[in-house]
């Protein structure tokens, strides 16, 4: 690879002659680099896409694309964003599984290169399905077998041999939800002090009471799995054609070992139904599941259960808690916002879903349901 001056310009997160000169050695002959453009709709690490030079035999974008993932800017939460475990699990699942993920090329710790680690992986078709306009010229046909793929790929994930991939040291699943309490409530501490640090409040009545009765409702044991920490619809790329199947899970960078059902409740939450209340929608998750044909959350529940034969008699209690979970994100997530530390649009909304899921998780516990 040819380090010279006509690399293109850097976007936020990314040193380019610096990347560009790690690339050298990391893959070397894998061209010069092209573009850097930055994907949207990230709301925490940051992914980009990395054009390189196919020899001068097309245009700009006409080179290998690969995919950059880095953490986020400005306040970033203790424990979170860790690339080199992200890393790891991609490469495992990928020659191992049926879990559809990317191809890993390669990983960099010293941050001294953009400013924190990161790593590359290969460009994947798909498309990204998150809003209900997204889902113009779906067939109800194809949003059912969407909702099946999507069930399947959860499964697939929650049903892996650890052991077998070499991953059965990736995370300590007993007292795993115990421990996510824990971890979310310090999460929460360290997005107050931020947010008093940026000169603001955000008071979220209610919310000391949740990790109150969360705690007392904690299963005493659990089944141990591989977790994706934030699957969701619009956490895959998805091809519709010749059937619509999913291309890749992303976004793992909360993966660990622990209860599988934590991924289901969350999952559940993201999910939205044309008949939810206008004051339950959140502006984060895919709401093209609105869209005729999409399964509801029972159906995508019923599903889920079919095929890992898993006892779901607390699920109440999951959705309630990945309610909690996100609430605690996306206070993060507004804390970044309020120091000038996010890239990318929609952020001023975030803030506004903390309350709506800490009053959801309160209203599933009250009736022991999450329907």
């Amino acid at each position: 690879m040819t380090v010279d001056a006509e690399l293109p310009a850097g976007v936020p997160g990314i040193d380019v002659p610096r990347l560009a000169g790690w690339l050298a050695h990391a893959l070397p002959g894998s061209g010069r680099i092209t573009a850097v453009d930055l994907i949207s709709g990230g709301r925490s690490n940051l992914t980009y896409r990395i054009v390189l030079d196919d020899g001068g035999r097309g245009g700009p974008d006409a080179g290998r694309h690969v995919v950059l993932r880095r953490p986020p800017l400005g306040h970033v939460l203790p424990t979170a964003h860790d690339m080199g475990r992200e890393y790891r699990v991609l490469s495992a699942l990928g020659p191992r599984t049926a879990v559809p993920v990317p191809t890993t090329l390669a990983f960099c710790d010293d941050e001294s290169v953009i400013g924190a680690p990161f790593y590359l992986m290969d460009h994947v078709t798909g498309r990204v399905l998150r809003e209900v306009e997204d889902a113009a010229g779906l067939t109800p046909e194809q949003a059912a077998g969407l909702s099946e793929r999507l069930a399947e790929a959860l499964a697939a994930i929650h049903l892996v041999d650890v052991d077998a991939v070499g991953l059965g040291d990736f995370g300590r699943p007993e007292g795993y939800m115990a421990r996510q309490l824990r971890r979310w409530g310090k999460q929460w501490d360290a997005s107050q002090e931020a947010i008093r640090a940026a000169g603001a409040v955000h008071d979220v009545p209610e919310y000391d009471r949740l990790a109150a009765r969360l705690a007392e409702r904690l299963p005493a044991g659990g089944r141990a799995a591989l977790v994706h920490g934030d699957f969701r619809l619009d956490n895959a790329l998805v091809r519709l054609e010749p059937a619509p199947r999913i291309a890749a899970v992303v976004d793992w960078e909360m993966s660990t070992l622990g209860d599988p059902l934590s991924d289901l409740g969350l999952t559940l939450v993201y999910w939205a139904q044309a008949d939810d209340p206008d004051a339950e929608r959140l502006p984060v998750g895919a709401s093209v599941t609105t869209a005729p044909g999409f399964f509801t959350r029972r159906e995508f529940t019923e599903r889920y259960a079919a095929l890992t034969g898993f006892d779901l008699a607390d699920i109440d209690f999951y959705v309630a808690f990945a309610c909690f979970k996100l609430a605690v994100i996306l206070e993060g997530i507004h804390a970044r916002f309020l120091q000038n530390a996010t890239v990318g649009e929609g952020f001023d909304q975030i803030g506004d879903a903390v309350p709506i899921l800490v009053s959801r998780a309160h209203r599933i516990l009250d009736s022991g349901s999450p329907w």
